[in-house]
């Protein structure tokens, strides 16, 4: 089996006993996976449908996530092997494919910043 990175930076997987917060550098993680080379990163596709005004004095569109196909840009075809490591986004999105898999059960600096996981999930609709 193959895992190939279709996020946009490397993810660090650490031990499932390493803390919620750790100070970097003060873990290794058990493996780094890089940004494939090959590949772009596989984004969620967006389209400004609307503005409006909600008198916050912040601009507000309407925007339209994603479409009947998932509207996800950059994802390769499946290929028997591989599996494909997407943002939580893409993988929710990308209905009816069961190769790709996301980052769980987050680890973060102690200033709350996630820098890696130490597992990955198969999104899974009920």
């Amino acid at each position: 089996m193959q895992l190939v990175n279709l996020t946009p930076h490397p993810v660090a997987v650490y031990s499932v006993d390493t803390p919620d917060r750790i100070a970097p550098g003060s873990v290794l993680p058990l493996r780094v996976i890089s940004p494939s080379a090959q590949h772009q990163p596989a984004r969620l596709g967006q389209c400004v449908v609307g503005v409006d005004d909600l008198g916050l004095g912040i601009p507000v569109e309407q925007v339209s996530f994603g479409s009947a196909d998932g509207g996800v840009t950059a994802l390769p075809e499946p290929v028997e092997g591989v599996f494909y490591l997407v943002s939580l986004v893409v993988g929710l999105a990308a209905v009816g494919r069961t190769d790709l898999l996301v980052p769980h059960d987050t680890v973060r600096d102690l200033s709350g910043s996630i820098i890696g996981t130490r597992k990955l999930a198969r999104p899974h609709r009920s």
